[in-house]
């Protein structure tokens, strides 16, 4: 019973330790960028306007931590419309200094600002003309000294119980890449179409998806004219295999629609005789080609439907399926 009542009082203590931990380096985080928040001012603008108006690429480098921050910048900027690469200091001593042009603009992240692995692409963009911008908790250090533009982060310690692994002051860089990201993103205009471009894959790619990227078309799609037999119907439904037949008149224009399950609604012997017109679902509801695939998505949730047709000018250019959109992640 002691060893019990033991155990459970060592474990209650775990867990606060491992709370307060938590609290701590929350908080701590949570200060580092209200400071950042504060320090904004017009270098900011300068920096955006380098950026904005570079005819190069942005190229970030960093060493260590900074450099794990530097590459997830380079990769936010390349994806929404900033052409940016990450080039490693090491390496750039061997040889990559010659990735960076004239045109280019450099952005050297150091904390402390006097990391020596970045001497040398510091003398490259003094050589060259190349503009710098420097990030660093350090105007005075060597980093914040050889800058065209210096973005200072705020000098917070860090927040690890040691105070010495990079928490704080990544935080505090990962936010201003973010800053640097979105306000690119606003000056160019950067749209979601623009975006679904360099995201073709995974989730982002699945919810940025058009009607048209996913609908049948062509001989694809189940369409008979409106005066057709209920035979003709069946086998256009089962040859098509989307569980639903749409209707044109003579012009071509789009009049309604069939899916299997109005044809269990109203099963009998006499099927065959009925006349399509007094079947169909007369102006069913349609989609544009423009459509996101996600709204698609809902519109057939809120509807229950699980088909729906694609409307141009009044004509049907395609169809979608619901199961279309759950194979190819639109949820």
């Amino acid at each position: 019973m002691i060893n019990c009542v033991t155990g459970d009082l060592q474990l209650h203590i775990k867990e606060n330790l491992d709370r307060n931990c938590a609290y701590r380096t929350i908080n701590s985080e949570l200060e580092t960028i209200e400071k950042l928040r504060d320090s904004i001012d017009c270098t900011l603008t300068e920096a955006l306007d380098v950026l904005e108006n570079t005819k190069g690429k942005i190229v970030l480098t960093g060493i260590g931590k900074s450099g794990h921050i530097a590459q997830k910048i380079a990769a936010s900027f390349a994806s929404t419309g900033s052409p940016s690469f990450f080039v490693h200091p090491a390496e750039a001593s061997h040889g990559d200094l010659g990735m960076i042009s004239e045109d280019d603009v450099v952005i050297a992240i150091s904390n402390s600002g006097e990391s020596k692995e970045l001497v040398d692409i510091l003398n490259y963009c003094k050589r060259f003309g190349v503009k710098l911008i420097s990030i660093t908790k350090n105007a005075e250090s060597a980093l914040g000294k050889a800058g065209d533009i210096i973005l200072l982060l705020p000098n917070n310690g860090e927040a690890c119980p040691l105070g010495l692994a990079p928490t704080n002051s990544t935080t505090a860089t990962l936010v201003l890449g973010d800053i640097l990201t979105a306000g690119l993103i606003q000056r160019k205009g950067f749209t979601k179409e623009e975006f679904n471009q360099r995201h073709p894959g995974g989730k982002l790619g699945s919810v940025l998806q058009r009607v048209s990227d996913l609908m049948h078309v062509g001989d694809e799609m189940p369409i008979l004219e409106e005066h057709s037999n209920m035979q003709q119907v069946l086998l256009e439904m089962t040859s098509k295999r989307l569980g639903c037949v749409g209707f044109v008149n003579a012009d071509g224009i789009f009049t309604g629609m069939l899916t299997d399950g109005d044809l269990r609604r109203c099963l009998s012997p006499e099927i065959l005789d009925k006349k399509v017109i007094d079947l169909m679902t007369k102006n069913p509801k349609t989609i544009s080609k423009d459509t996101m695939a996600s709204e698609a998505m809902k519109i057939m949730h809120d509807k229950k439907i699980t088909n729906i047709f694609v409307i141009e000018d009044n004509k049907p250019v395609g169809v979608i399926h619901i199961h279309d959109l759950l194979n190819n992640g639109v949820a």
